[in-house]
């Protein structure tokens, strides 16, 4: 039987999943730890810095305004960057063989991202592997698997609950009320970025790859993959549209993606 990493969900491997659960490392645990933790350090460093700037420094005016739309995707896309992050320390991908790293790390952005628990967001993403795209996966709305609206505020429901709103409620307060922020800075470069990422988040890492077509999934993943370049895939939601490939290799992290797409690539050629 082949040994799943400290935090996996537990589920049947078909040959291809074995395949790729030996999906050569790039090094040592360490290296991977080093490197996983880099990006990491990276994203949130430039999440945190734009953030403050655009709160405490930035002068919102109609002349700036182009701008502080530049900035509000910028702060869309590395706020995907900052789930994405946590998803791999719930798989321990980020820094393997170190569990508390990797829930430290974690929970940590979770909460900073929209006030979640780790626990509960953890387990249910657990639930989503070992069944996706069933009515037992909370990612997926059994009632709408093509209808994007229903099934995105279905998803809200689930995970967008009064610890999120409370908050996003205190940090607005505290920002407009204490620290006098402008309430259309707010609502441009913090509220608005962080919609745009759920939205972002929600259409590229579990509607596209899980939504019902008329073609069959490939297998009991449920899941497909987008074919875009390695650009594209980032730019979208750091390599999780390589969807399938994350299924069959939930222990990669996002920056090995690209790599197990091509190995699958090539073993179906």
């Amino acid at each position: 039987m082949l040994a799943l990493p400290v935090g996996h969900p537990r589920v049947y491997l078909t040959d291809v999943d074995v395949a790729l659960s030996r999906f050569p490392a790039m090094g040592p645990a360490r290296a991977q730890a080093a490197t996983g933790l880099l990006l990491a350090t990276a994203i949130v460093g430039t999440w945190l810095a734009i953030h403050a700037w655009a709160m405490f420094a930035f002068d919102l005016t109609w002349t700036s305004l182009p701008l502080a739309l530049v900035v509000a995707t910028v702060q869309c896309w590395l706020s995907v960057g900052l789930f994405i992050v946590s998803h791999d320390a719930m798989h321990g991908s980020l820094a393997p063989g170190r569990p508390r790293l990797n829930a430290a790390v974690g929970a940590s952005l979770l909460f900073l991202y929209a006030g979640f628990g780790w626990r509960k967001m953890r387990d249910a993403h657990f639930a989503h592997h070992r069944a996706p795209g069933s009515p037992d996966d909370p990612d997926f709305d059994a009632d709408h698997p093509r209808h994007f609206g229903r099934w995105y505020m279905s998803f809200l429901r689930r995970y967008f609950g009064w610890r999120s709103g409370l908050y996003v409620s205190l940090v607005v307060t505290v920002y407009w009320l204490v620290l006098d922020v402008p309430a259309e800075k707010i609502v441009l470069l913090y509220g608005l970025p962080a919609i745009a990422s759920s939205l972002q988040l929600f259409y590229f890492g579990t509607y596209r790859p899980h939504r019902h077509e008329e073609a069959a999934f490939a297998d009991r993943h449920n899941a497909r993959s987008e074919g875009f370049g390695p650009a594209l895939s980032l730019a979208t939601c750091f390599h999780f549209g390589y969807h399938h490939e994350h299924h069959l290799a939930p222990h990669l992290p996002w920056w090995r993606l690209p790599a197990a797409r091509r190995r699958v690539r090539e073993q179906h050629a």
